[in-house]
């Protein structure tokens, strides 16, 4: 496949995967820092768990939802690594160029493919492994651990969930104004205007 068609594949998979993607992330950062950093746990914090991991579809879909999910992100950063030219020769920056969300998107997405994609595989090993394989808890744990950075230490593991989930909404929210969702549609010049 030329670049060509990997700027489509990102393009058409984006919007579909910028809702569940966006509430994944934002709910995970949110469960980690109310129970590392504000003490908050039980119940006050389970329900972002529930939608972090789509148990709202309930527990026999969960793991389809998690699966889906993850394959569409793992399409966007495969996608999308094809675009950065970390492999080939870069296309000279414009001297002055303004800082817009095609630029951000540019920038952002080497630092943040690595650690997304690590969270994002582990997470799906997690969740299939034990819906699905009964994966012990032993093992489960380990990708679990991985997922969440827990292998930083107790200091670093909140820090590293948010630099995560907050460079996924960083990737999607510009990502998604570059598509033109949200720019006002021109209207067509009539006889009128001219």
């Amino acid at each position: 496949m030329t670049n060509i068609n990997f700027r489509k594949l990102h393009r058409q998979i984006a919007p579909f995967i910028f809702i569940p993607l966006l509430l994944t992330a934002l709910t995970g950062v949110i469960y980690r820092l109310a129970e590392d950093w504000f003490g908050i746990e039980g119940d006050a914090t389970k329900i972002f768990m529930v939608i972090h991991q789509g148990e709202y579809f309930g527990q026999s879909f969960a793991a389809i939802y998690v699966l889906l999910l993850a394959l569409g992100t793992i399409g966007i950063i495969v996608s999308g690594i094809t675009m950065t030219k970390l492999f080939g020769a870069k296309s000279p920056e414009k001297p002055g160029t303004k800082l817009d969300f095609r630029k951000i998107h540019r920038i952002a997405a080497p630092i943040i493919l690595l650690p997304l994609a690590i969270s994002t595989v582990t997470g799906l090993i997690y969740r299939i492994g034990r819906a699905w394989f009964n994966m012990s808890k032993d093992a489960g744990e380990i990708f679990l651990n991985i997922h969440q950075g827990e292998y930083l230490g107790e200091f670093l593991m909140p820090i590293y969930v948010l630099f995560v989930g907050l460079g996924a909404i960083l990737m999607l929210v510009s990502g998604i104004n570059m598509t033109g969702i949200f720019r006002k549609k021109r209207q067509p010049k009539t006889d009128k205007d001219s």
